[in-house]
C-alpha cells in the first residue's frame, strides 16, 4: 500500500470534523424522521381526511415513501459534484435544501383549507427531503472517513452514523413533548407544526458548524493528482458514474444488498411500530412515542461501540451479527409489544435497534472502503442510496398492508427475515475492507484483504 501522502489530523481537528458530521447529519435525519412520525400519527386526518383510517395511514406513508424515490437522484447528483467539487460545499447545500422543505411543511395548509393541493404540496416537499438526504450520508461519511485514523476509522466513521438515532430521538423527543402537554385538538390544529418549524433554527447552527471544517485531504490529494494526470495526457477525466458502474458495479450491487436489512428492519421498528403499537396492540400514541425515544437513545450509545468492534474483528462479522440478529428477534419483537405493557414494548424496541446498530455502524467505513477516492461520493452514494427505494421506501407501506390484510404480525415478521436473508449473502460475497488505504486512490479496486485480517486477528 502506498504511504500516507497527506499527514494525520490532529486529535482537536478530527473531533470538529466528526462534531460537523454529527451536527448536519442529525438535522437531516431530524427533518427525516420528523415526517415519518407525523406520517403515522397526525397526517392522515390533515391531509387524507376523507379517507378510512388504515386507508388514510396508508395514503400517507405513501407520501414518506416517495422521499426515499428522490434519494438516488440525490445520490447521483450530489454524488458526481462531491467527487468533482469537494464533499463540503454539497454537504452545505444539502442542509440547505433539507432544512427549508422541512421549515416549509410546518407553514403548508391543510386538506380542510385547501383540499386535494395540500396533499401535492407535501409530496412536492416530501420530495425536496429524499434529494437532500440522498446527497447527505455519503458526503458527511467520507468528510470523516478520509480525515480519520485508518485504525480507528470504524470508531470515527460510525459517530456520523450516530445522527440517524440521534435525529430519530430529537424528532420523537419534540412530539413526545407536544403530545403531552398538548389536548389531541390542540396538537392536531397547530401543534405539529412546531417541530417542523424548529428545524430553521437547527438548520442556522448546523451551517455555523459545517462551514468551520475543512475539505478532506485525501480528496484534496487526488484531485491535484487527477488535475496533473489530466494536463500531461491532455485528456478528460471520466465521469464518477461512469468511472463506478465500470470499476465498481460489484461493490454497488454488495452495498445495496448489505442495506435491505438494514434499511428495512430500521422503519419497521421505528415507523411502522407506531402504527401496530397503537392500532393492533392497543397502546396509546404517548406509550408508543416514549418507547421509541428511550431505545433512540440507547441505539445512539451502541454504535460507536460497534464500529470500534469492527476496527478490531473486520467490518464484515459486526455487519453478519446485526443481520442475522434483527431476522431472529422480529418473532419475538412482535410478541413482545402484542403483551401490551410498556416494559416488553420498550424492550422489543431497545434489541432490535441494538441488532440494527450492528449493521449501522460499521456501514460507513466498510462502504467508503470499497471505492477508490475520485469516485467514492457516488459510489458509496449509489449503493446506499438505490437500496432505499426497494428498502426503506415502502417498508412502512408494506408493512402496514400485511397488517390490513392479515391481520397479524406473522407476515411482517417473515417479510423482514427475507430482508436478514438478502443481506447475510450480501454480506457474505463482499470482501473484507478493513485494511485498506483510503488514499488509494486508483479506479481499480483494492486487493482482498481477508488473509491479512484473520492473521491480524490472531494476533490481537
Amino acid at each position: 500500500m502506498a504511504a500516507s501522502a497527506s499527514a494525520p489530523p490532529t486529535a482537536r481537528s478530527l473531533k470538529r470534523i466528526v462534531a460537523a458530521s454529527l451536527i448536519g447529519t442529525t438535522i437531516e435525519w431530524y427533518d427525516f424522521f420528523l415526517y415519518g412520525s407525523a406520517a403515522a400519527l397526525v397526517f392522515p386526518k390533515l391531509f387524507f381526511p376523507e379517507s378510512d383510517p388504515l386507508v388514510g395511514t396508508l395514503l400517507s406513508f405513501l407520501t414518506y415513501a416517495v422521499g426515499f424515490a428522490a434519494r438516488p437522484l440525490g445520490a447521483l447528483v450530489f454524488g458526481h459534484y462531491g467527487d468533482r467539487l469537494g464533499r463540503k460545499k454539497l454537504l452545505v447545500l444539502s442542509l440547505l435544501l433539507m432544512g427549508g422543505a422541512t421549515f416549509a411543511i410546518g407553514l403548508l395548509p391543510t386538506h380542510a383549507t385547501v383540499g386535494a393541493a395540500a396533499p401535492v404540496l407535501l409530496t412536492v416537499l416530501r420530495l425536496v427531503q429524499g434529494f437532500a438526504l440522498g446527497g447527505e450520508w455519503g458526503g458527511a461519511v467520507l468528510l470523516v472517513s478520509e480525515h480519520g485514523d485508518a485504525k480507528r476509522r470504524g470508531f470515527w466513521a460510525s459517530w456520523p452514523q450516530t445522527g440517524a438515532p440521534a435525529g430519530q430521538l430529537l424528532a420523537t423527543g419534540v412530539l413526545s413533548a407536544l403530545t403531552a402537554l398538548l389536548s389531541d385538538s390542540a396538537f392536531g390544529t397547530w401543534g405539529w407544526r412546531i417541530p417542523f418549524l424548529l428545524s430553521g433554527v437547527l438548520v442556522i447552527v448546523g451551517l455555523w458548524i459545517r462551514l468551520s471544517v475543512d475539505e478532506s485531504p485525501v480528496f484534496k490529494a487526488a484531485l491535484a493528482q487527477a488535475e496533473a494526470r489530466k494536463g500531461a495526457a491532455a485528456a478528460a477525466e471520466k465521469m464518477p458514474i461512469v468511472a463506478v458502474l465500470r470499476h465498481h458495479w460489484r461493490d454497488v450491487l454488495i452495498a445495496m444488498g448489505a442495506r435491505m436489512a438494514e434499511n428495512i428492519s430500521y422503519y419497521v421498528i421505528t415507523a411502522f411500530i407506531l402504527v401496530y403499537a397503537t392500532t393492533a396492540a392497543e397502546l396509546s400514541k404517548q406509550t408508543a412515542l416514549n418507547a421509541v425515544l428511550i431505545a433512540s437513545a440507547i441505539h445512539f450509545a451502541v454504535i460507536p461501540v460497534w464500529g470500534a468492534l469492527s476496527d478490531r474483528f473486520g467490518r464484515k462479522p459486526i455487519y453478519l451479527i446485526g443481520a442475522v440478529g434483527v431476522g431472529l428477534w422480529m418473532f419475538p419483537f412482535f410478541a413482545l409489544i402484542d403483551s401490551r405493557s410498556f416494559g416488553s414494548l420498550l424492550l422489543a424496541v431497545t434489541v432490535g435497534l441494538i441488532f440494527h446498530g450492528a449493521m449501522y455502524a460499521p456501514q460507513a467505513a466498510f462502504f467508503s472502503e470499497m471505492f477508490a477516492t475520485r469516485m467514492r461520493y457516488s459510489g458509496a452514494s449509489i449503493g446506499a442510496q438505490f437500496s432505499s427505494v426497494a428498502a426503506g421506501a415502502p417498508a412502512p407501506l408494506i408493512a402496514t398492508a400485511l397488517l390490513e390484510n392479515y391481520h397479524s404480525s406473522t407476515m411482517i415478521s417473515l417479510y423482514v427475515i427475507a430482508a436478514a436473508l438478502v443481506t447475510v449473502l450480501a454480506v457474505v460475497c463482499a470482501k473484507e475492507t478493513r485494511l485498506r488505504d483510503l488514499e488509494n486512490i486508483e479506479a481499480a479496486p483494492a486487493p482482498d484483504t481477508s488473509a491479512a485480517v484473520a492473521a491480524d486477528a490472531r494476533t490481537a
